[in-house]
């Protein structure tokens, strides 16, 4: 029996920037089992842009029961987030995670992968805002 784990999807304008953000973080929380990770980036035909259907995809992918954290960069992937919780497009238990994309994406997959529960993962992520680097 797989035991529940919150799973995260990346949501940027980019489909490159959202996997490299993923392939940081799942490394960075390395040295055991990391939580599933989804990249949701870039328009559906391809170039800059936010895809519902990349989102809704990625976040069904990722999930195992124990809820989903959806980190955003910025302007319509938030929105486009936001419409899909709204219209209760996304698996139960998705939350919109009000974070720095990079830093709130290592926090979440490290707290996740630690077992943390879905609002733990969210606090983690958002705690990232707090990081100073002077």
């Amino acid at each position: 029996m797989t035991v529940p784990v919150v799973g995260i999807v990346l949501v940027s304008h980019s489909a490159a920037v959202a996997e490299s953000v993923a392939e940081l973080a799942r490394g960075l929380a390395a040295g055991g089992p990391v939580v599933p990770v989804a990249a949701a980036g870039g328009a559906s035909g391809g170039g800059l842009g936010t895809s519902a259907e990349h989102i809704v995809a990625a976040a069904r992918e990722v999930d195992r029961g124990a809820g989903v954290a959806l980190l955003a960069d910025l302007g319509s992937s938030v929105l486009t987030v936001k419409a899909l919780l709204l219209e209760d497009e996304l698996p139960p238990g998705s939350k919109l995670v009000d974070a720095p994309f990079l830093e709130g994406a290592v926090a979440a997959v490290v707290s996740a992968s630690a077992g943390a529960p879905l609002d733990a993962v969210a606090s983690a992520a958002t705690e990232a805002y707090a990081y100073r680097k002077s």
